[in-house]
């Protein structure tokens, strides 16, 4: 799923001394920025589930990175405040939230009061958690920045995907109130909303087959291709 994407052929020091938190950061979108973070000098902290781990470390490692990996399921209350607690015991400080990690859950007329609950469990109601609990550390250290990865479902209708877009529109109108409470603690808080990037979960909806489907689901886009998560590291980095 990585592979045929743009890399990366220097490192600066961007971000030096900051620590950065990103869920859902052991692959896809996830993987991109916090691989972008480390290239840029900061210290970076991941979330992943467990069965992603092994995977994620390994991608790691190729490009010569070793972040500090905490495993879980973000939709419980608990892990999110793991999360951030040993971001803030091992590594010091929290300059930088990235909310990535996703419920890719895809159901409309067939949806159950389940699938949405995992929707926005996961989603936005996590998104929100990490938000309430790293904004304290991040006053008392004189300000930081988060930014919600939404996507293009929030703001357009497509069939059969009630649970996915309700919970990216609910990141949308997150991002507004959250920006509009904590900019007096000086946290900034913004959003990237991505079209189609070949992440995993496109993958395994293409069958594995890039060559076929990439030109197919690229006529949505203007540049008649699909996205690389690389390129949605890059707003992000700069909006941090």
């Amino acid at each position: 799923m990585r592979m045929n994407a743009p890399t990366r052929k220097f490192i600066v020091d961007r971000f030096a001394g900051r620590v950065a938190l990103v869920t859902g950061g052991t692959h896809g979108i996830g993987f991109a920025i916090a691989l972008e973070l480390l290239r840029e000098g900061a210290s970076v902290v991941v979330s992943g589930l467990p069965a992603d781990a092994d995977e994620g470390r390994t991608a790691f490692a190729a490009a010569g990175f070793a972040p500090l990996l905490v495993t879980g399921d973000l939709i419980e209350e608990r892990f999110c405040r793991e999360l951030v607690d040993q971001t803030l015991t091992r590594r010091g400080r929290i300059n930088f939230l990235v909310n990535n990690a996703f419920s890719f859950l895809a159901r409309g007329l067939d949806a159950t009061p389940a699938d949405f609950a995992r929707s926005f469990g996961v989603g936005p109601v996590a998104f929100a958690s990490l938000i309430q609990l790293v904004a304290g550390p991040m006053q008392s250290q004189g300000g930081g920045a988060i930014v919600n990865v939404s996507s293009i479902s929030a703001w357009i209708a497509q069939p059969n995907r009630w649970t996915y877009n309700l919970a990216k529109g609910a990141v949308a109108q997150l991002t507004r109130c959250a920006a509009l409470d904590l900019a007096p603690r000086k946290i900034r808080v913004n959003s990237v909303s991505p079209g189609w990037i070949w992440t995993r979960e496109v993958d395994k909806a293409a069958g594995g087959d890039r060559a076929t489907y990439d030109p197919i689901w690229g006529q949505f886009h203007m540049l008649g291709r699909m996205g690389h998560p690389v390129e949605i590291a890059g707003p992000v980095l700069f909006l941090l």
